[in-house]
């Protein structure tokens, strides 16, 4: 891939997570200041993106922190870190898969699921052919995601009954209090972690020691400026509250303002981007399974290559039979921060990492990476009570089996 192929990637990987699913839930937790939220969000996702960037440029291996972590730290920071990967961002698979089937078919519930179902198995076929397909098809949905959300501003700015009372004024920012502004920017955070899928892709990048820094921070920037457009856009409309109450925020925020015929543009570019994501989701967590698996963190299985389209295909169809059972039984609300806390301590390990390198392969200082790696935990502490217990129950598991399998290594080796 070139670095504008890279860049498509991370952009198909962001542009649809917050826009339609996340700012329901951060309204709820800080009311208009998810304003706030949001750009704090993107200035711990800033420092984690140069993290990435600069550990992907000296290690262009695909396995991202999972590698970096074993290399800087130790192998078991760098499970720590593969594993929050692996099941942080499966539940971000069944978040967008769930987000595609909810705006297409609104209800029923069962025939959702359904779709959704299809859709996974749908997308993960395609990544089974090589990463070359991946590229183009998420091209084509960034584009009309893009066209979608700029006919969705345009209107609602234009045409609509935008007011900017709806905001609550100065005051407004206030009424989620700290707690609920960092709350807001640990689950928006789940909106900015596409970029990760760059690094993680860094063998099928060209010249990826230059490319991986210019696309990374290019990807997260362009995303920034998205985001905020449409959240000024949807707070203006519909103000946090019914934000907050709405399935399909971006659907009532159209409707507030009184334009209902975009609509319908709304669910398209719902749906697009949401596949989009999806797409790229699949790719990346195939090929941080495939680095764990060769380090004989995963089962020795999914390590497999296939030889002609040189993708790591039983991870990707592991990760879509485990995604189709999550669709099928868990709710789309539920797993937003839950995937926000696995993907949090994720990037929280590759500051650390990143704040190993030595000087000559640095290029960004290093506070920067203390920054980032205390505001991914100042975050993952102040996710929704539920998520934090489920988060910490998954690296419980993940780490105590570990533990038994090293166990039952040396006692053969004995």
């Amino acid at each position: 891939m070139s670095t504008a192929d890279a860049v498509v990637i991370g952009l198909g990987s962001m542009i649809g997570a917050g826009v339609f699913a996340a700012f329901g839930p951060a309204a709820r937790a800080a009311g208009s200041g998810l304003l706030i939220g949001l750009l704090i969000a993107a200035l711990i996702a800033y420092c984690n993106a140069v993290a990435s960037a600069q550990l992907a440029a000296a290690s262009p291996t695909s396995g991202g922190t999972y590698i970096y972590g074993r290399e800087r730290i130790g192998q078991w920071a760098g499970f720590t870190a593969g594993w929050g990967f692996v099941v942080g961002k499966t539940a971000s698979c069944a978040a967008m898969a769930l987000t595609f089937a909810s705006y297409v078919i609104p209800e029923p519930r069962w025939i959702q699921r359904a779709l959704a179902v299809v859709a996974v198995v749908a997308l993960a076929a395609l990544n089974y052919r090589g990463v070359t397909k991946t590229v183009f098809l998420t091209r084509v949905l960034v584009a009309a995601s893009l066209s979608a959300l700029a006919v969705v501003v345009v209107a609602v700015a234009v045409w609509g009954n935008a007011a900017a009372a709806n905001l609550g004024g100065r005051s407004a920012l206030d009424d989620g209090g700290a707690y609920g502004i960092l709350q807001a920017a640990g689950l928006l955070f789940f909106a900015f972690a596409g970029y990760a899928r760059i690094a993680t892709m860094a063998e099928e990048v060209r010249e990826p020691e230059r490319a991986i820094p210019r696309a990374i921070p290019l990807a997260l920037f362009i995303t920034v400026a998205v985001y905020l457009a449409v959240a000024i856009t949807a707070l203006l409309a519909a103000g946090p509250d019914r934000l907050a109450a709405a399935a399909a925020p971006l659907v009532s925020a159209v409707q507030s303002a009184e334009v209902p015929v975009v609509a319908p543009v709304v669910r398209v570019g719902a749906a697009l981007a949401s596949l989009g994501a999806l797409l790229a989701l699949i790719a990346g967590i195939g090929r941080t399974s495939l680095a764990m698996a060769r380090h004989g963190d995963l089962p020795r299985w999914l390590g497999a290559v296939h030889p002609r389209y040189r993708v790591p295909h039983h991870a990707e169809i592991a990760l879509a039979v485990v995604v189709s059972v999550v669709v099928a039984t868990v709710d789309l609300r539920g797993v937003i921060g839950f995937s926000s806390f696995g993907v949090l301590v994720y990037y929280a390990v590759a500051n650390v990492a990143a704040f190993r390198q030595p000087r000559r392969e640095r290029r960004w200082p290093r506070w920067l990476n203390m920054l980032g790696a205390a505001g991914c935990l100042v975050l993952v502490a102040t996710l929704p009570w539920q998520s934090v217990i489920a988060g910490l129950t998954m690296f419980g598991l993940g780490l105590a089996g570990r533990a038994t399998v090293l166990a039952r290594r040396s006692s053969r080796m004995a």
